[in-house]
C-alpha cells in the first residue's frame, strides 16, 4: 500500500542536546539553586510514506531541532511568564528579582524565553511551538511532531502538535 501506509520516524541524535543553567521556582518563596543540565532532545513525527517509500526530509528537522539547540547551549535560561520572577535591565545587567534576591547576569550569558518556568515540562512546548512555526516545517508532509526533552536519563517531557494533512 504505497501512498497511504503512516509511519512515524524517531529523530534522536547525540548532538541534539543543549547545555543550560537554570533554577526552577517552586512558589513565590522557594526555588532551586542555580544548576546545570545537558538537556536532551529527541522527535517522534508522523507522516505518509510515499511512492518512493520515503516519509520526509529527515535533515530539515534536524537542522531546526539543532539550531533550537544552539539558541540555548551554553546559555542561563530564564523564564520571562513566571508570577514569581521579575526580569529587567539595570546597569548593563539582565537582573532577575526572585523575593528580595537580586540576581545579576550578564545579557550575553542569559537566553530568556516566552514560558512560566525552565522545566522540561516547558521546553518541550516551547521547541514544539517553534518547530510549528517554521515555514519549512509546515511545507513538510507531516500529520503530527512530538518533541521530547530531557534534562537527565529518566527523566523525558513530551509535546505534541497535530498538523492538517497537506
Amino acid at each position: 500500500m504505497t501512498g497511504t501506509s503512516l509511519t512515524t520516524i524517531e529523530i534522536s541524535k547525540d548532538y541534539l542536546h543543549f547545555n543550560s543553567a537554570h533554577f526552577t521556582i517552586f512558589s513565590d518563596t522557594e526555588r532551586e539553586d542555580l544548576h546545570g543540565h545537558t538537556f536532551y532532545v529527541r522527535a517522534f513525527v508522523t507522516s505518509r510514506v510515499d511512492d518512493n517509500g520515503l516519509a520526509f526530509d529527515y535533515n530539515i528537522m534536524k537542522t531546526r531541532i539543532r539550531a533550537l539547540c544552539d539558541e540555548l547551549d551554553e546559555k542561563v535560561l530564564l523564564p520571562e511568564r513566571s508570577p514569581h520572577l521579575d526580569l529587567c535591565t539595570e546597569g548593563g545587567y539582565l537582573v532577575a528579582r526572585f523575593g528580595t534576591e537580586k540576581l545579576p547576569f550578564l545579557p550575553r550569558d542569559v537566553r530568556t524565553l516566552p514560558v512560566r518556568n525552565i522545566t522540561v515540562e516547558e521546553l518541550a512546548p516551547w521547541f514544539v511551538e517553534r518547530l510549528s512555526a517554521d515555514a519549512e516545517i509546515r511545507a513538510l508532509r507531516i500529520f503530527s511532531l512530538e518533541l521530547q526533552v530531557s534534562s537527565g536519563p529518566g527523566q523525558w517531557a513530551a509535546a505534541r502538535r497535530d498538523f492538517v494533512a497537506p
